[in-house]
């Protein structure tokens, strides 16, 4: 790999990926940081390229972060969370009835049909899962939207699928990101008014811009500072940041990901060495 250029990996998981990483490759070289990306068609293979560096940066899920730090420390190797959007702080995830059901509390649910996104999605499917266990919702109905698997919930197919599902009264609850139940409702998937939280996740964080020990210090260091200083005000990035949902690059930090690290071994999703052990996972 050429070690002149900053090489960062991104996953394909909508078409403006290619929008969003052409331009910001425009404006980092513009900023005289030598600055390349490939696209990748899951998480999987990204975090497995990273570790091995064969590019020295990824943007990555939260979940491609837990990983990505357990095969590094198999390997003895070691990676950061260099940078991350000021939208991927404090998320919640809620687990949403019908305004006429009577449910009321997680156990209620016991023995009851949850709907949930993909198999990979932290936010609607490993944490609010994780979630209900823990507030006493035991013997659940899982019924799974496996929509874009080995996109980690990016593509929220899934999740909206689940959101129709319980809007059909095919199931009893539905799990999704607090800001998507918000958004189906605004997009007519959900009534307006028609559903009500019964149970919501602590806060947690979502993707972060990871580095890998072996990438070029100099290089690795400028790509991060260009970042933090990209400015909403400036009209030649508003624009992709826009597209990439931001308005401002943030210091990465690691202490929204314990309640999804916690869920990863709950489901044994990854072992202790970052290999995939999760029944039925094919990204």
């Amino acid at each position: 790999m050429d070690d002149q250029t900053l090489l960062m990996g991104a996953v394909a998981y909508n078409p403006k990926v290619v929008t969003i990483w052409a331009g910001f490759r425009r404006a980092l070289r513009d900023s005289g940081l030598p600055f390349d990306f490939l696209l990748y068609s899951n998480y999987e293979r990204q975090v497995e390229d990273l570790v091995a560096g064969r590019i020295h940066a990824a943007w990555n899920s939260p979940l491609a972060w837990l990983r990505a730090q357990r095969l590094a420390n198999a390997e003895g190797r070691t990676v950061r969370a260099a940078v991350m959007r000021d939208t991927d702080r404090d998320l919640t995830s809620v687990v949403v009835v019908r305004s006429d059901s009577d449910v009321t509390a997680p156990g209620d649910l016991r023995e009851r049909t949850v709907a949930v996104g993909a198999v990979d999605s932290p936010q609607a499917t490993l944490i609010p899962l994780a979630h209900l266990r823990a507030a006493g919702a035991s013997d659940l109905d899982v019924r799974r939207f496996d929509v874009g698997v080995g996109l980690h919930g990016d593509h929220i197919g899934g999740e909206r699928e689940a959101a129709r599902a319980l809007a059909a009264g095919e199931v009893d609850a539905a799990c999704m990101i607090d800001a998507n139940h918000l958004a189906f409702a605004r997009e007519g998937t959900l009534a307006p008014g028609g559903t009500r939280i019964v149970a919501q996740s602590a806060p947690y964080d979502h993707c972060n811009m990871t580095l890998v020990d072996t990438a070029p210090a100099t290089l690795a260091d400028r790509f991060v500072e260009l970042l933090l200083a990209m400015s909403y005000a400036d009209d030649a990035v508003r624009p992709l940041l826009d597209l990439e949902g931001l308005k401002a690059w943030l210091p990465g930090r690691t202490s929204g990901y314990l309640q999804l690290d916690r869920a990863v071994d709950e489901e044994s999703f990854y072992d202790a060495k970052g290999q995939v052990t999760a029944a039925g996972y094919t990204p």
